[in-house]
């Protein structure tokens, strides 16, 4: 773990791994359900992938050849059981299933399920060792105060996104859709239906 790593520098690693997370929960939303949507948020970031990522830097730091498969196996402890945890506390709090795994196999609660882990534990071991270094060393190196203000504007923006968002389901009990679009997949899987 480098030890010079600034807080912005962690603040624009979250960002970009917020942003990541965006597309990622859209890609699999178009392939499967063949639309797009805003996840919930006002802005194209969802925080708790920058907070899941940045937590596993900071408890594992990044996997070593020797060591990669264990770290695998952590990754894949945490990526469960933090499913289970958030979509628990939001079900209790919102009245609502925040997603719902039931519908595929070897699923554990509605929060998780086997294959998914699978999925999102080599997407993140992946991530992080080969692209996590490299990129914070870049986003070190290139460093200024316009970029230490920018991830602080980033930060505080992700994080009034997350509470006003969580406010309105917990206040209608229902999901913060602003829009949907469907998917250049869904587009095609009409044209085929109604042939």
């Amino acid at each position: 773990m480098k030890n010079d790593y600034t807080v912005y520098d962690y603040f624009l690693m979250m960002s970009l791994i917020s942003f990541l997370g965006f597309l990622l929960e859209n890609i699999w939303l178009a392939e499967r359900k063949g639309y797009v949507d805003n996840r919930n948020m006002n802005l194209p970031f969802l925080i708790g992938y920058g907070i899941a990522v940045m937590f596993i830097y900071f408890i594992l730091g990044v996997p070593g050849n020797s060591k990669l498969f264990l770290y695998y196996v952590l990754v894949f402890v945490i990526v469960s059981l933090g499913e289970i945890m958030l979509g628990t506390i939001v079900e209790k709090l919102c009245g609502i299933y925040y997603w719902d795994y039931t519908n595929l196999p070897l699923h554990v609660t509605r929060y998780t399920s086997f294959f998914t882990s699978i999925g999102f534990s080599l997407i993140i071991t992946g991530f992080m060792k080969n692209g996590f270094i490299p990129i914070m060393d870049m986003i070190h190196a290139h460093s200024n105060t316009s970029l230490k203000v920018l991830s602080v504007i980033l930060i505080t923006a992700l994080c009034l996104d997350f509470l006003v968002s969580f406010y309105y389901m917990f206040k209608h009990k229902d999901f913060y859709r602003l829009w949907q679009h469907k998917s250049i997949s869904g587009n095609i899987r009409e044209m085929i239906q109604t042939k």
